[in-house]
């Protein structure tokens, strides 16, 4: 068969975290999550099926993969292949606007765009329960990049998480809210989040306690962004952060995605919410911190998160649009 097409995902940044999985095989999450889809960071990924090749063959950022990234695509094309009833090969080309492996949901993205370029191409008819289920597989994230604006992802109770598939809470341009990005270091982290999942809940004396937390703080940012009261969203998205990196901090060994910028940049968004400019912390698998705040007042934590040293480079991202096929 020959059949091509290209999808776009952004990235997003859960503000009720996610971390750990009931499911490692079919990649389902132990507890639901919500997230702000943004409207720069993400992934553009081309897909193109071709009864010629003899294997896949994969390109990043213009170079040839090869290794276990090249095999992480493969593996994720042969439930596309299973389900369309097709046995060829692809050629895929993927860029990222957000930097790979840094604890900055380049997978989320990532797999959003392929499981929708690759389906498309497939020929496959695939409604939002299908591409979350497949886009799961990738990245227990990637189905939150699926919709835009504000997202829940329930953990569902079914075995073959047929009812983990995202809602959509907010559209895009239903609050005028911002992220800003502080990118504290750029290149792979140490530990990758399913090896640090795995960390957490075999080692961490505080994993079932993480557990027991998640459902009150997704019922509370499920109200706020409803109500779009942005300071009790806020309130709970850095409480969600913590007790996540605090389960981390019990692993056996520890698990410290921070570095001392990480540190700094909190404590700039602190005194500046003590000095009347309100914004909230959220740190995923990584050292980079992101501010929710009112669009207003985004230019500030940009400017004053720049100042703070080892951060490298700050970024202004609003709510943005799901996973679309842009070729």
């Amino acid at each position: 068969m020959h059949g091509t097409a290209t999808a776009r995902a952004g990235a997003n940044i859960a503000l009720v975290k996610y971390w750990g999985k009931r499911d490692p095989v079919l990649n389902l999450p132990a507890t639901g999550s919500l997230s702000m889809t943004l409207d720069g960071l993400g992934t553009t990924t081309t897909v193109s099926f071709d009864d010629a090749l003899a294997r896949d063959e994969v390109v990043l950022e213009g170079q040839r993969a090869t290794g276990a990234f090249r095999e992480r695509v493969s593996r994720f094309l042969d439930f596309v292949r299973q389900e369309a009833g097709i046995s060829a090969h692809a050629r895929i080309s993927t860029r990222n606007s957000v930097p790979t492996a840094a604890g900055l949901a380049s997978s989320a993205s990532g797999f959003a765009a392929l499981a929708l370029a690759a389906t498309r191409a497939a020929g496959l008819d695939a409604d939002l329960g299908r591409l979350a289920r497949l886009a799961r597989r990738g990245s227990g994230s990637a189905p939150r990049s699926l919709l835009g604006g504000f997202v829940e992802l329930p953990a569902g109770i079914e075995d073959d998480g047929t009812d983990c598939v995202p809602v959509e809470l907010a559209p895009p341009d239903a609050w005028d809210v911002a992220l800003v990005v502080a990118l504290a270091a750029i290149g792979p982290k140490e530990v990758g989040s399913t090896e640090g999942m795995e960390r957490t809940r075999q080692t961490s004396p505080f994993y079932p306690v993480w557990l027991a937390r998640a459902p009150s703080d997704l019922r509370d940012a499920r109200e706020a962004v409803a109500d779009r009261d942005l300071e009790r969203l806020g309130r709970v998205a850095e409480a969600s952060c913590f007790a996540m990196h605090g389960a981390m901090l019990g692993c056996a060994p520890p698990l410290l995605y921070w570095t001392g910028a990480t540190v700094e940049a909190v404590r700039r968004v602190r005194t500046l919410r003590h000095d009347g400019v309100p914004g909230f912390v959220t740190i995923d698998a990584g050292p980079h911190v992101k501010v929710l705040c009112a669009a207003s007042v985004a230019a500030t934590f940009a400017r004053e998160l720049a100042r703070v040293p080892g951060i490298e480079s700050v970024l202004v991202e609003r709510p943005g649009p799901g996973a679309e096929i842009v070729e």
